[in-house]
């Protein structure tokens, strides 16, 4: 019998939207074109507490986060910036910072120039910048300010904070219609508008295009698709996805990588952010995270080593192979600060632990290194295997400890010099 033709072999990422720049000092990270799509993320202390800030900061980018937005909500929180700034790069941490600007970003900007000069880019929500004939007046003064401190800027539109004027008046067209649109779709419209509306102005004040960044952020999956697939057909600024309130834990995590799964792997979005309410306790740089693994589970960027592990079964009663996987990802996830400018090319490596005797050995092959611990009843011995052939057998009550010193090694002599790195 023959075999149908495959409908498709692979799914392509589409190219991306035009390149726009974030600026700090003499380091340029490029957003957008041909870039990789960006992490970024937000702290969550008080901006007036330099310190604490400043090690939050330090926190999330070595995470991986490539820039950090912060709220600068008052003249004190605006002269922190600077002094934060000054902290970080005293830390060695050149991380671009974000200022999140609403309702006063005019005047702080204006009145407080050495934050302006400090950061290197200023998010502008047009639904805060004010009412009436003060709306393009002040929004103006941002646009402005950006263009004198040469920064880029993000236009970002949020549906719970959206310009209600502008609202009222597609209602009011809607209304006019023969056949109206819900309002499910007017406040689609209403997004889009008030994006590209906005960075048209900017460009007429004279901001380069090259320096906008569009966001049109919904708590929805459905509605983000439906209204980033449109703003993505009706510009080509380089865009900003994420989900403006993700949720908590589970929840938080599945909905941000449903949504941005799909509109990345359809070419769509610059740079990401995953909105994620962080659990009682736990550390802000979970978001970070779930952005990373979003982009290296498409395969779109590597930020640390993968590891395959199986979810186990009734063959794996013991909890070893568990244990030895949450220590292993651990231990990659710790060295990568080091390891990124030590073994260049060390993101890539994929690791293998593996439960019992059933796929542990073929998933330990496929890996770089890879190890099959002993299910329920199997003998006491867990081969390792590197580069897809049996090295050795580890027993006994130390192969965790063991297999660990062995992927150091391999990492040693596979990325500690060019010579040993591999494609």
């Amino acid at each position: 019998m023959e075999l149908s033709k495959p409908v498709l072999a692979s799914f392509p990422v589409m190219s991306r939207s035009r390149q726009a720049n974030v600026v700090w000092a003499d380091r340029r990270v490029t957003v957008g074109g041909g870039a990789p799509v960006r992490v970024q993320s937000m702290t969550n202390t008080d901006t007036v507490d330099v310190i604490g800030t400043a090690i939050q900061i330090k926190e999330l980018a070595l995470a991986g986060s490539e820039m950090v937005r912060l709220t600068v909500n008052s003249p004190e929180a605006a002269r922190a910036v600077p002094h934060i700034r000054d902290q970080l790069d005293r830390m060695g941490v050149d991380v671009p910072l974000i200022g999140d600007f609403h309702y006063n970003g005019h005047r702080l900007l204006t009145e407080i120039p050495e934050c302006a000069q400090a950061l290197s880019k200023y998010r502008i929500n047009p639904g805060n910048v004010g009412k009436g004939d003060k709306h393009d007046r002040q929004f103006a003064s941002m646009v402005e300010a950006a263009i004198h401190w040469d920064k880029a800027i993000r236009i970002g539109v949020n549906w719970g904070s959206l310009d209600q004027e502008l609202m009222a008046n597609l209602m009011d067209q809607n209304s006019r219609r023969a056949q109206p649109w819900s309002l499910k779709s007017v406040m689609y419209e209403a997004l889009i508008s008030s994006a590209i509306d906005s960075a048209t102005l900017a460009v007429k004040l004279g901001m380069n295009p090259d320096q906008i960044i569009l966001s049109c952020k919904v708590s929805g999956v459905q509605d983000l698709i439906s209204v980033y697939r449109e703003l993505s057909k009706r510009c080509d600024y380089a865009l900003h996805l994420g989900l403006t309130e993700a949720g908590m834990g589970t929840k938080g995590a599945v909905a941000s990588a449903s949504a941005l799964a799909i509109l990345l792997q359809e070419g769509i979005g610059d740079t990401i952010r995953v909105s994620l309410t962080p659990q009682p306790g736990e550390s802000r740089t979970q978001e970070v995270v779930i952005a990373s693994e979003i982009l290296q589970a498409l395969e779109l960027r590597s930020f640390v080593p993968s590891v395959t592990a199986c979810p186990g079964c009734g063959r794996t009663t013991s909890t070893t192979f568990q244990e030895l996987t949450q220590q292993i990802e651990i231990f990659l996830r710790e060295q990568m600060p080091q390891w990124r400018t030590k073994y260049p090319g060390v993101e890539k490596l994929k690791v293998a632990v593996m439960g019992c005797i059933v796929n542990g050995p073929g998933e330990s092959k496929q890996a770089d290194i890879g190890i099959s611990l002993p299910g329920t009843g199997e003998a006491p011995a867990a081969p390792v295997f590197i580069d897809g052939e049996k090295r050795m057998t580890l027993r006994g009550d130390t192969i965790a400890q063991e297999f660990q010193a062995i992927v150091e090694n391999y990492v040693e002599k596979r990325f500690g010099s060019p010579l040993g790195e591999r494609a």
